[in-house]
């Protein structure tokens, strides 16, 4: 049952007419900026009029009209939307009425941010002295005017948002589908040819007379010298070749004012010219002189392209373009879409203007079977607070199958560029060779958030993917320390200071691993990874005792949950000191990991959380290694690393990270400022590398591929259940699934004291991530 249905019923059940309390009756909902120019009144129909109707079921003419406020443009709009009657009744569903099953609600489906929406909204009207303020009918009772440009008023945020919206807008949300404008007076030879084959396609095509005036500035009805109104789009149908009497050939244009009530076109070869005289009866009879519709009309190719200065086009897929009747007969476009999003610090790296971060922008590849012009659409969804947008493209080579750096974009010249503007939509037709290509939408300045919609037409077959970098790890993140000195220095002045601080046995834990680096790091730029949470996860990644688990035996019984977690800690010692074998009481677990029958670790390191000096050697190396990458990629203030450069650092130091597992580390480190300091780079390359370590333990065969009992993995699943491990093979892997639930799951071992000791506070880390 969906929302209307739910809704309606509901209130013929009480006996209510239903109020849209996410789009109230206010004065809020009409005007948020301005002062509204009028006392609103909020009528339904029936109280505006003793016979409402929502739309005529016969033909009827289109007399739609803006009212004291309304928008010309979405008239436009919707008079295009009307002539096509398929389309129309696909946005606005004819089964609805003020009689049969009546409750106040009325829904209707837009196109809103790359998907068809449902929108629902009440039937209570803005009114000014008992008249509709805004779209009505100028000669009958019908509602659905007035209802759908509330239903678009909701989407926006207001009525009054709607008065920055442009007919290209409101055409693509009103039919799903990617717009452009073509200057026709620029090169009316090609744009004749393009005509032409546009005529051949399923798309709607429209002209208008576009000037410098602003349309707010413009008289309402202001017309040129032959009838034709400014600003107003004409229905393009057709375009076609006859003969007069004297052989003389006549290339003639069908348009049709959708607007009829803005009058006639009163030039050469309008109705009842003279020039029609001129052409013999079959030809009359060809292009249907006799039936000619309201608002129709026919103009010489000449005077058409004197007259009208744009076309505007939306271009309709396969699966849309079904729904219309007249487009049966034409060639449907091919399209591919991809939907996904700039996010600071992952993917947003702005334009080409910003060499060091515009290679992290979603990188698309395009393939194209043969030599084909293409238009390529760009549609953002900050609708709100539009940001400047655009795309460019390149040549790419043959079998390229990640992502290309850094260095690539410095070494070749765009391809295709299109203009950057704040508008919803931007597009660009261009003629591409055989081959691949590589589309990357950007804002225009790097870090603006947004998520966005491309899709790509053409007449003829191609493909369009997402290219990623696998996660992969190509040297060891943590450095061995060398057997003399660090920067010249001896190792002995930090061993004085380690011994002071270690227990009996020589190591330490992680609070004195705190009291050292603060006594051993050399300022506050690096003591800033001197923080309790970064020493537990040195401690962590140092300490083998973490990482022992792996997958060597999955034929063992399996174990219920309870009976794992008490059956972890009595591991049993089946061989001599110095090296020990840990056998389970149980044997094999197998429930929700699948644990080996045997673990083998070093005695010394197993569960006691605490490092030796050797280890604290190799951290101060480590240390110094990721402070020069730190350093390296910290160009404007030291000790900030914008997170746009997050990725390059950590390529740097040894990780090579797709886009899903940075998203992880900028959710989880990223500052309100979009910076990281060094504390929070050491954290992330921790992390890396006990995720790193732990799927090679469970993938002995590098096979890519463990295995987990889980009902659904995803990211935010395995952050819930603390497998941190797995998120840096897992999204290049694959974890194989077998049916526990999730939830229950991670309550089943929190309730048996599973995550004992230094594992719990990993839990509480999850927790937070949740």
């Amino acid at each position: 049952m969906t929302d209307f249905e739910r809704i309606r019923r509901s209130c013929l059940k009480r006996g209510d007419l239903w109020e849209d309390p996410d789009f109230p009756a206010t004065q809020s909902s009409v005007f948020y900026h301005q002062k509204p120019p009028f006392q609103f009144i909020w009528k339904r129909p029936k109280e505006v009029c003793t016979r409402p109707v929502f739309v005529h079921d016969a033909p009827t003419q289109f007399d739609i009209v803006p009212g004291k406020m309304g928008d010309k443009w979405l008239v436009s709009c919707l008079g295009i939307l009307y002539l096509t009657k398929g389309l129309f009744y696909r946005v606005v569903p004819a089964d609805q009425t003020f009689h049969s099953e009546y409750a106040g609600i009325f829904r209707f489906r837009l196109w809103w941010c790359g998907e068809w929406v449902e929108v629902l909204v009440d039937d209570r009207l803005p009114t000014v002295t008992g008249k509709l303020a805004f779209l009505q009918s100028q000669f009958s009772d019908q509602f659905w005017p007035g209802l759908l440009e509330k239903a678009y008023a909701k989407l926006h945020g207001s009525y009054e948002a709607l008065k920055y919206g442009t007919f290209l807008d409101g055409l693509a949300d009103l039919t799903g589908g990617i717009t452009e404008s073509v200057s026709i007076r620029q090169d009316p030879t090609t744009c004749g040819r393009l005509l032409n084959r546009l005529l051949e396609m399923t798309s709607l095509v429209t002209c208008t007379v576009q000037t410098s005036t602003t349309p707010q500035i413009r008289a309402p009805n202001e017309k040129l010298a032959n009838g034709i109104q400014i600003g107003t789009n004409y229905r393009l149908y057709s375009v076609e070749r006859v003969e007069t009497f004297s052989g003389e050939p006549v290339q003639l244009v069908k348009l049709r004012n959708p607007i009829t009530t803005g009058g006639d076109y009163v030039g050469a070869w309008s109705r009842d010219s003279t020039e029609w005289d001129e052409i013999p009866p079959h030809e009359k009879e060809r292009l249907g002189i006799r039936y000619t519709a309201d608002g129709e009309f026919w103009i010489l190719y000449s005077d058409f392209v004197k007259t009208f200065t744009h076309l505007e086009v939306v271009h309709l897929d396969n699966e849309t373009s079904r729904d219309e009747p007249s487009l049966h007969h034409k060639h449907t476009w091919q399209m591919r879409i991809y939907q996904g999003s700039w996010q600071r610090g992952v993917t947003a790296g702005g334009c080409r203007n910003n060499p060091d971060t515009f290679h992290i922008n979603p990188q698309l590849h395009l393939i194209l079977s043969e030599t084909e012009e293409v238009v390529v659409s760009l549609n953002q969804h900050s609708i709100m607070e539009p940001k400047v947008i655009g795309f460019t493209a390149y040549s790419l080579p043959k079998n390229i199958g990640e992502s290309a750096g850094r260095q690539f974009f410095k070494k070749n010249k765009s391809l295709v560029n299109s203009q950057y503007t704040n508008s919803r939509q931007v597009s660009q037709r261009y003629q591409y060779e055989q081959g691949g290509y590589l589309i990357l939408p950007t804002t225009f300045e790097p870090a603006q958030e947004s998520s966005f919609t491309l899709r790509v037409y053409s007449c003829k077959p191609l493909k369009l993917k997402l290219l990623d970098t696998v996660p992969s790890l190509l040297k060891s993140a943590i450095v061995k320390a060398p057997l003399t000195a660090i920067d010249g220095k001896n190792f002995s002045q930090y061993e004085s200071v380690f011994l002071q601080l270690a227990d009996e046995h020589r190591t330490v834990n992680s609070f004195e691993l705190q009291e050292l680096l603060d006594a051993c790091l050399p300022n506050d730029y690096i003591k800033s990874c001197a923080c309790m949470e970064v020493c537990r996860q040195i401690v962590i990644t140092l300490d083998v005792s973490f990482t022992l688990f792996s997958v060597n035996d999955i034929s063992a019984p399996s174990l219920s949950i309870e009976r794992l977690a008490t059956s972890i800690r009595p591991f049993r010692r089946l061989s001599s000191p110095g090296l020990s074998i840990y056998r389970c009481p149980e044997g094999s677990i197998e429930e929700l990991f699948t644990f080996p029958e045997y673990v083998t670790a070093d005695e010394d390191s197993i569960g006691n959380g605490r490092l030796k000096f050797n280890d604290f050697k190799d951290l101060m190396c480590s240390l110094k290694c990721w402070q020069t990458a730190f350093k390296n990629h910290t160009k404007e203030k030291t000790g900030i690393l914008k997170a746009e450069r997050l990725k390059d650092a950590l390529l740097e130091v040894g990780f090579q990270l797709s886009s899903n597992v940075l998203s992880i580390l900028i959710l989880k480190y990223m500052r309100k400022d979009g910076t990281l300091r060094f504390g929070d780079f050491v954290s992330a390359i921790l992390h890396l590398t006990v995720s790193f370590s732990t799927f090679d333990s469970k993938d002995p065969l590098q096979n890519g591929t463990i295995k987990l009992t889980l009902t659904e993995v995803s990211i935010k699943l395995i952050e819930k259940l603390n497998l941190e491990a797995l998120i840096a093979r897992g999204i290049a892997g694959k974890v194989l699934v077998s049916g526990v639930s999730v939830d229950s799951t991670w309550n089943r071992w929190k309730s048996v004291g599973f995550w004992g000791g230094g594992v719990s506070r990993g839990a509480k880390i999850s927790s937070e991530s949740r």
